[in-house]
């Protein structure tokens, strides 16, 4: 039997966790965005007002985001954006891009109409996008559709260890489409790919998805490249 205080701890607890949830989404959102740069300190007095909350929870938030790679700790200093560099940057490209021929591979089996509507939408849409060379718009859409693409596979395995890579890419690979005029190039691509698993040829589907990788990568590695000289 429940002591009566009981029920108000678990409605405290669940709150907390909802929350802590809600801000992880949020932090994670900003660093995304580069609302939050690379080697940003999170001030969590300016984090808590604007998240109208107390420190608990935004430092959950932080643990979580420190799990997925997205901020580091350095003890008496605080919470920091993660950064990386162009070598560790390169490496998880081409552990991304093995993840990623997989997906092609796994999805050339499971195509069907609905899904390769649903492709189509997110194509026409970052389209649109390019023909407004509107990058803000672009780039959401993008991530959308290589989650939609990992997630379609079925394989939760694959889905976490793609997005455990991932996720530290986002705090560099903009550059790569931005300055590298990556948008039209990049959503080409993404065509070859849906073909390639409307065909249903495994190995068409794996080289399609391996080899976008592989051209992000050295779209990446000749941005930071110009940028040195």
């Amino acid at each position: 039997m429940l002591e009566p205080d009981e029920p108000v701890k678990a409605l405290n607890l669940l709150r907390t966790t909802s929350l802590t949830g809600v801000v992880e989404r949020e932090l994670e959102q900003m660093i995304l965005s580069g609302k939050l740069k690379p080697g940003e300190r999170l001030n969590e007095i300016q984090l808590s007002n604007r998240f109208g909350t107390s420190r608990g929870p935004l430092r959950e938030a932080m643990r979580s985001l420190q799990a997925k790679g997205l901020v580091f700790f350095i003890r008496n200093r605080g919470v920091f954006v993660a950064e990386i560099s162009i070598e560790e940057a390169l490496e998880i490209y081409d552990l991304r891009a093995a993840l990623f021929g997989l997906a092609g591979r796994l999805l050339s089996d499971l195509a069907t109409d609905a899904l390769l509507d649903q492709l189509e939408g997110f194509i026409t849409r970052m389209d649109a996008a390019v023909e407004a060379r509107d990058f803000d718009q672009y780039y959401p859409i993008n991530l959308a559709f290589h989650d939609f693409l990992i997630k379609s596979t079925g394989n939760k395995t694959l889905e976490r260890e793609y997005h455990s890579f991932v996720h530290k890419l986002h705090l560099c690979r903009t550059r790569g489409l931005v300055q590298a005029g990556g948008l039209l190039v990049s959503n080409r691509e993404h065509r070859e790919m849906v073909d390639a698993v409307a065909s249903g040829q495994r190995e068409r589907a794996h080289e399609a998805f391996f080899r976008h990788v592989e051209r992000s990568k050295s779209r990446f590695h000749s941005t930071v490249t110009s940028e040195e000289k």
